[in-house]
């Protein structure tokens, strides 16, 4: 999404005002044709994301018996995160609205795998030696199924983790709901969704892309709401949603887009 910091976040609010639900795919792949994804592009893997899954949190998925853990990165826009998941031993689908974004996050990719840059890692020397997964990056609608086939094609009937940033603050805020939703639907039951949650400064009345998500996440992946508020609510529990959020933390690095607020949850279905 916009960059807060890089003086244009007008100019992708303005593009998407007064867009319906249905017009904001084509809005997004609009603005790849014009060679307009500076205005989100973080240039690298997410540092958070990077240490997590360095870190051997119990509750992450991990290798079994040959197999790698499945991952899905909605919105990936030029990869990094899809092959940095990869190079960590995850089979990685990436998936993006955008067929210009998703010819360059393949060639990204290819290159990337082949030879991996420093930022992919924080401790290269102990994971850089691991058996990297696959990659695969597919043109779809997050909430259209089609896509899906391609998946089942491999043999991948849903994700052992999926990956949340920059994605949902993306959508207009009636989407909310269908966001969670399609996460549950597209989660193995043993599975974790992480989301890196950003932009946790922005005033939730403030119209977007990015869309302010203070108290949004939890709205709908605990309390089973739409997501849509005005302020953000207590977090009560017991909670009525589909998830459970089994980890919280503010990590030690974040993009500087975050101005110091992101956090990262990680949730899991209820049983």
């Amino acid at each position: 999404m916009s960059n807060p910091d890089s003086g244009t976040p007008q100019r992708v609010i303005s593009h998407f005002t007064n867009r319906p639900p249905e017009q904001q795919s084509r809005g997004w792949s609009e603005l790849w044709d014009l060679d307009q994804s500076h205005l989100w592009d973080r240039a690298k893997p997410s540092p958070a994301l990077v240490d997590l899954v360095e870190s051997s949190l119990e509750v992450l998925p991990i290798s079994r018996q040959g197999r790698h853990p499945g991952a899905l990165v909605p919105g990936c826009g030029k990869g990094y995160d899809v092959v940095m998941l990869a190079l960590h031993g995850f089979d990685v689908y990436g998936l993006d609205v955008s067929a210009k974004g998703v010819e360059i996050a393949r060639q990204y990719a290819v290159t990337e795998l082949a030879e991996p840059k420093e930022y992919n890692f924080g401790e290269k020397e102990k994971f850089s030696a691991a058996q990297p997964g696959t990659v695969k990056i597919l043109v779809g609608d997050f909430f259209n199924r089609q896509w899906e086939v391609s998946c089942a094609q491999d043999g991948c009937e849903g994700f052992d983790l999926i990956y949340d940033y920059t994605f949902l603050c993306a959508l207009l805020p009636e989407m909310r709901k269908d966001w969670g939703r399609r996460m549950s639907e597209l989660l193995l039951p043993t599975g974790v969704l992480v989301c890196l949650e950003f932009p946790l400064y922005k005033d939730l009345k403030a119209l977007g892309p990015p869309w302010g998500l203070r108290g949004v996440y939890w709205d709908i992946l605990a309390q089973g709401g739409d997501g849509i508020m005005d302020e953000p609510g207590e977090e009560i529990e017991p909670a009525g949603g589909s998830f459970e959020r089994v980890f919280y933390s503010q990590p030690p690095r974040s993009y500087e887009n975050g101005k110091g607020t992101d956090m990262i949850s990680i949730w899991i279905l209820k049983q």
